[in-house]
């Protein structure tokens, strides 16, 4: 296919991506520094960055908090017109029964440790009061063996009560489990609903990881019905998954020799069936990060779309990986201004299991058809295979091929499109492992490669 150019990626004051967040998670335990990427952040175009509140970093002495830190970060994100998606977690270990500092360390259980986490939560929802409207629960608490369902979700209701108190319009994600945990889910939302609650909370909040990111949807499909069954306006968050860059000894789906082209692969299918499946969505995360106090999980794991050196070296950024790139061409496309196309009609003939979905433009009704190979991991190669495609009731003009890795841009020849009533078929278009999407040439902003501009003024110049 003639190709005509590659996408001219937006920034975050160019576009409103509301359903998007990056993580800039473990700054409260020194895992990452936010100084050394914060540059790169506008440029990437997600507008919410989570960052996690750290207690004990912040009351090192009972009853007096140094915000210092929070502060700094907040404002400069702020400056840059960025929103916050603050974590309450963890706990406070100088608090008998407060808890640890870290992943997995465990509710606070003693009554002097609630009421001074109470306390600890009320003072940053007081301080950032008109700076931070998204607040989240205490992260993957169904990871400590000791938490029961019961238990998460009176944490949850006590936290949030506080949040609610100081800041009444203040958005907050509940649960954020480790997985799809529908037992947890469905106590959490029984709960509330018995209790008139549900106003408490705006969303969900899971987190999945798993060597094929595709496999998730089916628990994702049966999180959202029980949810529904309680509340029609909640909503299913995707707040932490993404794929390291390299051979890990720790993290999830470590000791597996990922590499930057299948983290690209991995973190775009995240991202693209999250919202195929009318899901909010996180990337995790914006920087390498270095572990070092989580028993099993330690030393310097690659989950980031940039690569920094470790503690020891200041987490100087080293380079920028192509998961960045491709996930700047995924925003670009896919934020506020397009929509899923209600009960989309489509078949295909193609040899591997795909994963198909229907975007159009609010504004103009444009419809992007986005799909790719959805049958195992991503893999270290790009073998493409064709697939014939039947879309009812959408109406392409001047359609194009668009690869979201590299961003670039194909022309439709003619002789692989025809139009059968309100039937757009596509013969033949390339599949491979990585999202792809069809749209009208119209929609995009790209610069045209070298060759064409040589060819226009070689033709200027012959007239």
């Amino acid at each position: 296919m003639p190709h005509l150019g590659t996408l001219i990626p937006k920034s975050v004051p160019e576009i409103s991506t509301s359903r998007w967040t990056l993580g800039c998670e473990t700054i409260d335990r020194e895992y990452a520094d936010y100084d050394s990427y914060k540059d790169y952040l506008v440029p990437l175009g997600i507008k919410r960055i989570r960052l996690q509140g750290g207690w004990a970093r912040t009351e090192r002495t009972p009853g007096v908090y140094d915000f210092a830190r929070l502060d700094h970060i907040i404002d400069d994100a702020r400056s840059r017109g960025l929103e916050i998606w603050l974590e309450t977690s963890y706990g406070n270990p100088i608090y008998a029964g407060g808890g640890q500092r870290t992943l997995l360390g465990g509710f606070p259980t003693s009554e002097e440790a609630l009421a001074a986490w109470d306390k600890w939560v009320e003072a940053m929802a007081t301080r950032y009061k008109g700076k931070v409207r998204d607040w989240s629960m205490w992260n993957e608490p169904n990871g400590n063996k000791s938490h029961t369902a019961a238990q998460i979700t009176e944490f949850n209701i006590r936290t949030a009560e506080v949040i609610k108190r100081v800041i009444p319009d203040a958005r907050i994600a509940g649960l954020v489990l480790s997985d799809t945990r529908h037992d947890i889910i469905e106590h959490f939302m029984k709960t509330l609903a018995e209790r008139n609650k549900l106003g408490l909370f705006e969303w969900v909040v899971y987190h999945k990881y798993g060597q094929n990111p595709d496999a998730a949807y089916p628990g994702v499909i049966k999180a959202r019905e029980i949810i529904r069954k309680y509340s029609p306006t909640m909503k299913l968050w995707q707040g932490e998954s993404g794929m390291q860059s390299e051979w890990c000894p720790a993290g999830a789906s470590s000791k597996y020799p990922w590499t930057e082209l299948t983290q690209a692969k991995w973190n775009t299918r995240r991202m693209l069936g999250d919202i195929g499946h009318d899901v909010d969505s996180a990337v995790f995360t914006a920087a390498d990060l270095e572990y070092r106090t989580t028993p099993g999980h330690n030393g310097l794991v690659r989950y980031g779309l940039i690569k920094t050196a470790g503690m020891a070296e200041g987490f100087k950024v080293l380079k920028v990986k192509m998961a960045y790139y491709a996930v700047q061409n995924v925003v670009s496309i896919f934020n506020d201004a397009v929509e899923l196309i209600p009960n989309f009609s489509w078949e295909s003939n193609c040899p591997k299991p795909l994963a198909v979905f229907g975007h159009r433009v609010r504004k103009t009704g444009q419809p992007i058809l986005v799909f790719w190979d959805q049958s195992g991991t991503p893999q270290n190669t790009n073998d493409t295979i064709p697939a014939t495609f039947k879309v009812k009731g959408v109406k392409f003009t001047e359609p194009v091929w668009v690869d979201v890795l590299t961003g670039d841009i194909y022309e439709i020849p003619a002789a692989q499109v025809s139009v059968e009533g309100d039937t757009t078929v596509f013969i033949d278009l390339p599949v491979y492992d990585a999202p792809v999407f069809v749209t009208d040439k119209s929609l995009l902003t790209f610069e045209e490669p070298q060759r064409l501009i040589w060819e226009r003024q070689q033709e200027a110049s012959s007239r």
